[in-house]
């Protein structure tokens, strides 16, 4: 089926169909912005299009956030804390009045939304 007919049937115009993108090829900058995310961990697309301005690349943050997004980078996320290995030490055992002290708190709000902690009285335990 020729073009004419098939953008006819569809009603699509032949211009459209034709259309070539004109868009730069931006190796150079993608290389620059992933070799500033590979220096830069901790930094998103926003602090890294600050970095390629300060560069002198004079680049809108809408095309840094794109070519970002395209290049599959992203925050690196921080390793979690090592837990600590092994079981506690059990509690020591009381075998005295006032070996060890102890605070309770009561807490409450006023009305105007301020909020307060009082102590009770230490027990024994």
């Amino acid at each position: 089926m020729s073009e004419r007919r098939a953008c006819r049937i569809i009603d699509a115009d032949r211009k459209s169909v034709r259309y070539r993108s004109t868009r730069d090829d931006d190796a150079e900058l993608r290389e620059k912005l992933r070799d500033l995310a590979n220096q830069r961990r901790r930094f998103g697309y926003r602090r890294l299009h600050i970095l390629l301005r300060r560069e002198g690349v004079m680049i809108n943050h809408k095309k840094v956030q794109r070519l970002y997004r395209e290049e599959g980078l992203a925050v690196r996320r921080r390793r979690s804390r090592r837990r600590a290995v092994g079981t506690r030490a059990p509690a020591p055992v009381l075998a005295l009045p006032n070996q060890r002290w102890s605070l309770d708190f009561v807490h409450d709000q006023m009305a105007s939304g301020r909020r307060f902690r009082v102590p009770i009285r230490g027990r024994l335990m």
